[in-house]
């Protein structure tokens, strides 16, 4: 294929890094240039929010459950370009929190991990770790919204860490015995900050009629790839009667694939999503996924029953 063969040129324009978002722009306008296809912008949040659209059949309206890197949110897709949100964090995204605390433990001077991230090194230790090992809190406990935190989280298990290797006498560059058992009950803690807000977000949706009777959650993102947060999300899937889609692994990450799929959502839905004019498109290095509803969330004040996840 060449560029003449396809229907439109889809490309992030927002949130992001601004230096890439200009680079990927810039090419757009170029293929634009070159072969007079329509531009059409894309929201890089939406587009993590759609993927699940492309390998399940998900109809609108639908609760998302965005975990990555650079992002953590819950919003409700009410159709291709019109979200909702609900709660984000207040600080760190949790793939941030993962990362750090992977190199915090050194996990990367063990050969397997030389060439992951720190959240696959963090899934992949915890598996043979007990996650009640060290008890870390519960962020935001008093605060009945569906926003996140995972700053305090990640100080204390920086604190337990520091406090292992001075009891221990092990040197900052070598890795805990028990670093299994931190990464666990790290991962847990994340787990159950994640759940609470999600139990919150399906009561809020049943509660305002956000959504349809068989409520579907979509989690999303390069954390949504990890596959006991993903089974601690089912558990609260099905105490609630909500179906839990997860894209494949290969496609929670950031890929030109989720972009390609919602240019083609906005292509064919029957609504012009096109740039009138491609050349005065510009990228937004910051920009809310949708309408901002987190205020209507926390004036319900909805109180939680206990969940159990492991």
């Amino acid at each position: 294929m060449t560029v003449h063969d396809v229907d439109a040129v889809a490309v992030t324009v927002e949130p992001g890094l601004a230096l890439c978002l200009k680079v990927g722009l810039d090419h757009a306008k170029s293929l634009v240039r070159l072969s007079g296809k329509p531009l059409i912008p894309i929201h890089h949040m939406q587009a993590h929010a759609l993927t699940a659209r492309m390998t399940d059949r998900v109809d609108f309206p639908f609760l998302v459950l965005l975990i990555s890197g650079g992002h953590c949110l819950l919003t409700v897709a009410r159709d291709v370009a019109d979200f909702v949100l609900l709660g984000e964090s207040l600080d760190d995204a949790p793939g941030e929190a993962f990362d750090k605390i992977a190199r915090q433990l050194n996990l990367k001077n063990l050969p397997q991990f030389t060439s992951v991230s720190g959240g696959v090194a963090i899934e992949t230790m915890a598996s043979q770790g007990d996650p009640k090992s060290f008890d870390l809190p519960l962020m935001l406990t008093q605060v009945r919204t569906c926003d996140f935190s995972f700053s305090g989280l990640k100080s204390q298990a920086k604190r337990i860490i520091a406090h292992e290797e001075k009891r221990q006498g092990v040197s900052r560059d070598d890795i805990l015995p028990n670093a299994a058992d931190i990464c666990a009950s790290f991962q847990y803690g994340v787990l159950k900050h994640l759940a609470r807000r999600v139990q919150r977000s399906l009561l809020f949706c049943e509660l305002s009629g956000l959504l349809p009777k068989h409520k579907t959650l979509v989690v999303s993102g390069g954390v949504g790839s990890n596959q006991f947060i993903r089974s601690g999300l089912q558990k609260v899937c099905d105490m609630y009667s909500t179906q839990l889609i997860c894209p494949p692994p290969r496609l929670c990450t950031d890929n030109g694939v989720m972009i390609a799929w919602n240019g083609m959502e906005k292509l064919l839905c029957g609504k012009n999503f096109s740039a009138a004019d491609p050349e005065a498109v510009d990228f937004q290095p910051k920009s809310p996924i949708g309408e901002d509803i987190s205020s209507s969330v926390r004036d319900a004040a909805i109180k939680l029953s206990p969940l159990k996840l492991l």
